[in-house]
């Protein structure tokens, strides 16, 4: 079991937003531009890159759902307090 992972991601505002950005990626579309051009956390001008973190680090529902992806797959839709993220870990300790 990983006790870090590395993890980009893009946040929009809506469920929509996400199932379309999901979709795009899913047919070949950029993680890290997407993120670039559209992901509503700073971290979008780094591709969505998180860094490393650990269990505890970041809320629930998108904890679970990055401690849960292989490396590289883009996950479904995750809804939190701040909108709705893809995740993608990039690599994992």
């Amino acid at each position: 079991m990983s006790n870090e992972v590395r993890a980009s991601h893009i946040l929009v505002q809506t469920e929509d937003e996400a199932k379309k950005l999901y979709d795009e990626i899913s047919a070949g579309k950029d993680f890290a531009e997407a993120a670039a051009e559209v992901s509503l956390c700073p971290s979008g001008s780094r591709g969505g890159d998180l860094g490393y973190f650990g269990r505890g680090m970041m809320v629930k529902p998108f904890e679970d759902a990055a401690f849960s992806l292989e490396t590289g797959v883009v996950s479904k839709p995750v809804q939190t307090q701040f909108g709705w993220h893809l995740i993608m870990v990039t690599d994992k300790n």
